[in-house]
């Protein structure tokens, strides 16, 4: 779909706006690229089949902006993009890259200092020349280089949730070839790490020549690193490289092994099939010359004497042991999740109605959706007040009338996501909270305080017996802002007395509980959530990234609350 691509250049045109000081542009272009990410049907198929009169039927699309979606369609690309970024030189998208820095500020760094790029602000900020300057200071510059700190660290990889759509798109039009047998992505993007380096693609096929063709040769494709009839690499204009691997059909499954990794987990698989008298490589498992399996990666683990282990699980941290003794756990599966409890309203600035986000609940076939939006602490999410949040109760209950159909069990719940003070108290009074189906809380302030301080804060939190779940509990964001300092065991042992719930919020720069504290979290007993924290209805397909990070933690089914069905999800709240 061109959708994203195009809201993309829109929502980067905002911003040129916005230091350009036309606010009503600026306002308009972003509210398309918003509506381009939420619509279900491509841009480019309404464009092929009614032309511009039928883009200026799509919500906030007049003539202008339909000539530049016909222009990109056309051309793939937007002259006014090029001239706005000649006007003002700034690498925005470097710029804006850091945690805290936004056009307006980006603006006044150039007018003040012609910084443009990364590496000035960098310089800029290393020798203080950005603290001195109205609405900054040094904690602000401090900000920035650890910002940029952030960036360096995970230069050349990107975030998982972002990435994947694009690598789906490579893997159905690679599919649609008929000398294509099997297909498979591989690497860290099938072991669903959070970041992603290069894209590994695995084709099994006898005719290779026709698909190393067709890949080179796909659209968005702007470089051309390597071609041949068993490797091919190309750079995205998406800013990732993809490697196409193409085996012979009786390979697949051992190549899909070995290029699946992670490293370590192939060293250990290889000492164990060498301790057998056996041989592993990509091309199969080996006794002496004879090859005894290599079709699947069920026949190879099992070749070598292990039960099958998920990719996600693949990173030599006790599976294989588990796997030997035919211990493994059964960890939760992409179906089980029965709702969504972290989703955000149009009440509070969200882009669609609470109807709306039920109704695409609905088509993802959950039981439930609870709508929990901010609270009034946060006003730059128009947080909602009690008398707010009682009036909305009064809307979902009405809903959820309209929402009874035939052999249908759905029902939309209520909670809201309260915000825990600096002193650990909550928004929202008591009396109006004991109303709701739940209550999230979250921390989305103050995050530098001393690590004793912020545990015990978000512990005195827990403690509130309307408090059902702690949001982000971390609150990093990936490449952008690292974890604020806890006591993770004694918010665990607080989750565990308290029988609060811990997140796992799916967002892609999110992903928080990370892996690792996922699987401390089901050791100490805790239970955890599987939240999307959507703001519009398509953002709710981004729940197979959060069970993604669930797998990776070895999560099972049981240790996750909205896995059970609504009368049984009530019954724990309750």
């Amino acid at each position: 779909m061109k959708n994203f691509e195009l809201a993309k250049i829109f929502y980067e045109m905002a911003e040129y706006l916005q230091m350009k000081e036309e606010g009503f542009r600026s306002v308009a272009y972003r509210r398309v690229a918003s509506q381009l990410e939420s619509m279900e049907e491509d841009i480019a198929g309404i464009y092929a089949k009614g032309g511009l009169k039928a883009l200026e039927q799509v919500p906030g699309v007049g003539k202008n902006i339909a000539l530049k979606i016909e222009e990109y369609l056309k051309t793939g690309r937007v002259k006014s993009l090029s001239d706005l970024k000649k006007q003002i030189p700034i690498k925005l998208d470097e710029i804006s890259a850091v945690e805290g820095m936004g056009p307006k500020k980006a603006k006044v760094l150039y007018e003040k200092l012609g910084i443009k790029n990364l590496k000035d602000l960098e310089k800029a900020a290393k020798t203080g020349k950005i603290a001195p300057l109205f609405g900054f200071g040094e904690k602000t510059e401090k900000n920035i280089l650890e910002g940029i700190e952030f960036l360096k660290r995970d230069k050349g990889r990107s975030l998982l949730g972002y990435i994947m759509p694009s690598v789906e798109e490579i893997l159905a039009k690679l599919s649609s070839l008929k000398e294509v047998e099997e297909i498979s992505v591989a690497g860290s993007a099938r072991r669903m790490k959070e970041t992603i380096g290069d894209v590994d693609v695995l084709v099994a096929s006898k005719k290779p020549e026709k698909i190393t063709d067709f890949f080179v040769s796909l659209p968005g494709v702007v470089k051309v690193w390597s071609k041949g009839p068993t490797k091919s690499s190309v750079r995205m204009k998406d800013g990732f490289d993809v490697d196409l691997r193409i085996v012979k059909p009786e390979s697949f499954g051992s190549a899909l092994q070995y290029f699946t990794g992670s490293k370590e987990h192939n060293i250990a698989t290889r000492k164990i099939a060498i301790s057998k008298g056996l041989k592993l490589n990509e091309y199969g498992v080996f006794e002496g010359k004879k090859k005894i399996a290599g079709r699947t990666e069920q026949d190879v683990y099992k070749a070598i004497g292990l039960s099958y282990i998920p990719p996600e699980m693949r990173e030599d941290t006790g599976e294989v042991e588990f796997s030997q003794e035919n211990r493994l756990p059964k960890i939760i599966e992409y179906n089980d999740v029965k709702g969504d409890l972290h989703c955000h309203s149009n009440w509070d600035g969200g882009k669609h109605s609470i109807r709306e986000m039920a109704g695409a609940a609905q088509k993802m076939g959950y039981e439930y959706i609870g709508i929990s939006d901010h609270t009034k602490f946060l006003h730059i999410e128009n947080g909602l007040d009690e008398k707010q949040l009682l009036k909305q109760r009064k809307e979902i209950d009405e809903l959820n009338k309209k929402f009874q159909i035939p052999n249908s069990k759905f029902q939309i719940l209520h909670g809201c996501e309260v915000n825990i003070m600096p002193d650990g108290s909550l928004d929202i009074k008591d009396e109006v909270l004991a109303k709701l189906d739940y209550v999230i809380a979250g921390v989305h302030s103050a995050m530098k305080i001393a690590k004793d301080k912020m545990t015990q804060r978000i512990i005195k939190a827990m403690k509130n017996p309307n408090v059902d779940i702690i949001s982000h509990p971390t609150g990093r964001l990936l490449q952008k802002r690292d974890e604020y300092q806890i006591d993770f065991d004694k918010i665990l042992k607080a989750a565990k007395d308290y029988n609060v719930v811990l997140e796992i919020n799916s967002s892609p720069e999110r992903l928080d509980l990370k892996d690792t504290n996922i699987r401390r979290t089901k050791e100490a007993g805790v239970k955890m959530v599987i939240n999307t924290d959507s703001h519009r209805k398509d953002q709710l397909r981004l729940i197979k990234f959060g069970i993604a990070q669930a797998r990776r933690g070895w999560a099972w089914k049981d240790d996750i609350i909205n896995t059970q069905p609504v009368e049984e999800l009530l019954k724990y709240f309750h």
